[in-house]
């Protein structure tokens, strides 16, 4: 199937999203939400784009806008421009502290409105993409708490979760930099609760937490390891050599 995005053809199957394909062709579409290994949430609205089938034009949402049909696709547009800027506006009055969102409202030339109120120190942007990185992990340390002007990504009760550990994957997933973490000294402080680090034996690369590597260890009913991913794979290399030749 063959579709046009800001007047480049770009061939594609049915059912492909658009964000994808504009990538495959090197069209860029800003995004803050998108995460290849956590697809679905289309929450941030960032990757607006306008679609134009049979004559009609609708605005979409890139990220999670299935292509059924040839069409004509405009990321650009005055409407788009009018609507982009309007949503990270917004996202800025929510995120005042993030850079991310600072850098796209400057990219995109993103308008300032008197009626948007500030929230003092805020960098979280309420798109959950951590919580959903956190639940796929089978863990579910954090939540989003509360509605409307008190809605928050937290752990139960602000309190150092149970079941957190210390395996930052939430931090690395979140687009707006709101997520605190604080490595000195061996140990890992996140969510108000503190991990001692397990570092390689041999190069001493930072591996985890040891919460989080004993519960893998326990999950494979294996011993915890000693050796990161690359000096095993090395060790493994020179055994084979030395027993071998090879």
């Amino acid at each position: 199937m063959i579709i046009t995005i800001d007047n480049i053809t770009c061939e594609c199957e049915p059912g492909e999203y658009l964000l994808d394909i504009a990538a495959r062709n090197g069209i860029a579409i800003p995004t803050l939400c998108h995460h290849e290994g956590l697809r679905g949430l289309g929450c941030c609205r960032v990757c607006l784009v306008e679609v134009e089938t049979a004559g009609r034009r609708n605005i979409v949402t890139a990220c999670v806008y299935p292509v059924e049909r040839e069409c004509a696709v405009y990321t650009n547009s005055e409407a788009i421009s009018l609507h982009r800027g309007m949503v990270l506006s917004m996202l800025r009055s929510q995120a005042p502290e993030s850079e991310a969102v600072a850098k796209l409202c400057s990219e995109y030339g993103a308008p300032e409105y008197d009626r948007f109120i500030r929230k003092t120190g805020e960098k979280c942007i309420l798109c959950g993409l951590c919580v959903k990185a956190c639940e796929s992990l089978g863990t579910g340390a954090i939540w989003t708490m509360n509605r409307g002007v008190t809605k928050e990504v937290a752990t139960p009760y602000g309190e150092p979760s149970l079941v957190c550990v210390g395996c930052a994957s939430c931090a690395s997933t979140c687009p707006a930099g709101a997520i605190e973490v604080v490595e000195t000294g061996g140990e890992r402080t996140i969510w108000n609760k503190t991990f001692k680090l397990k570092a390689c034996g041999k190069c001493g690369k930072i591996m985890g937490t040891w919460f989080e590597l004993g519960r893998a260890a326990v999950k494979a009913d294996a011993d915890v390891p000693d050796l990161c991913d690359e000096c095993r794979k090395k060790a493994i290399t020179d055994v084979m050599a030395a027993t071998f030749g090879v």
